[in-house]
């Protein structure tokens, strides 16, 4: 029998599935397997019954994720039913799948901070764990007490901050391993202090960002002691377009795709700062954004 009968059981399963519909860049090839799992217990049963050869990618909202053209010839996991949140005095624990402001106003209503810049990261917490995202001085790991996986054939093992080695926009996820949850320890506030503080940021990034454009947020990491935007907008490259995708005109560090870009496209700009910026500055910008090959 094959594995894809008894894998349907656990979820919903598709072939030839687009990635630029899963992508807040909104462009990207054909994932060849594309997988739904009906929760959490049914996701640790199926990654047992996937062949070793076939690669997965856990995906949630997509939003710091370049896919190539030509696709991800692999399973991509959809982790959008893994979205339980709850609080426990001052822990607040939530699964892979939930949208970080979700997380965010969770947390301010009920009196507890360290969350509030989540308000301003699109994506799911899965991925705020797997690249530390932060913003306003904030980051997942200032909070983060720990986090549970899955390995690749459905063991399940719970890990703290210091075992995923969390640093400036990178955590140490063991290769193949699902972030099912996090728990976070947080710190007792007033509410409305709490939700003030998360409408200056909200409202701040809505004047800083080009956020009526498909974009996966920053595309590159700040090097230490400067800014990414600073560097590109130096070397003139702000508002450079590649076919329709454009390093924007609001903000530097964000690549914007007017409607029909293409992955190759945005690819070239991120090339050209990268060169750019490493002739006049001697600096290399590494991305931010997780650029995903289809030969993987």
């Amino acid at each position: 029998m094959s594995w894809q009968q008894p894998l349907q059981s656990f979820g919903e399963l598709s072939q030839h599935e687009s990635m630029a519909a899963h992508t807040t860049l909104a462009v990207g090839g054909m994932a060849t397997w594309y997988f739904k799992p009906h929760h959490k217990i049914a996701l640790c049963q199926a990654l047992s019954l996937i062949p070793d050869e076939i690669r997965i990618l856990p995906l949630g909202r997509g939003s710091n994720l370049l896919v190539s053209d030509q696709g991800f010839k692999g399973m991509v996991i959809d982790l959008g039913m893994l979205n339980h949140v709850e609080i426990k005095g001052r822990t607040l624990t939530a699964q892979a799948g939930s949208r970080m402001s979700k997380l965010a106003q969770t947390a301010a209503k009920a009196g507890l901070s360290g969350l509030e810049f989540m308000a301003t990261v699109p994506g799911d917490l899965g991925g705020g764990i797997a690249m530390n995202a932060g913003a306003f001085g904030q980051q997942a790991s200032d909070t983060c007490l720990q986090v549970d996986i899955v390995h690749r054939h459905g063991n399940e093992e719970t890990l703290s901050k210091q075992q995923l080695n969390m640093v400036y926009r990178h955590s140490q996820i063991p290769d193949q391993a699902i972030i099912l949850a996090a728990s976070f320890e947080l710190l007792k506030g007033k509410a409305e202090n709490i939700l003030h503080a998360m409408r200056h940021m909200r409202q701040k990034r809505s004047q800083s960002q080009p956020l009526a454009l498909p974009n996966c947020g920053s595309v590159f990491k700040n090097p230490e002691g400067d800014y990414a935007a600073r560097l590109i907008e130096a070397v003139g490259l702000k508002g450079k377009c590649m076919g329709d995708a454009q390093i924007s005109n609001v903000h530097a560090n964000f690549i914007v795709n007017h409607g029909s870009a293409s992955s190759d496209d945005i690819h070239a700009l991120i090339a050209l700062v990268q060169h750019s910026v490493f002739e006049k500055f001697a600096i290399h910008l590494e991305p931010e954004v997780r650029i995903l090959e289809s030969v993987q």
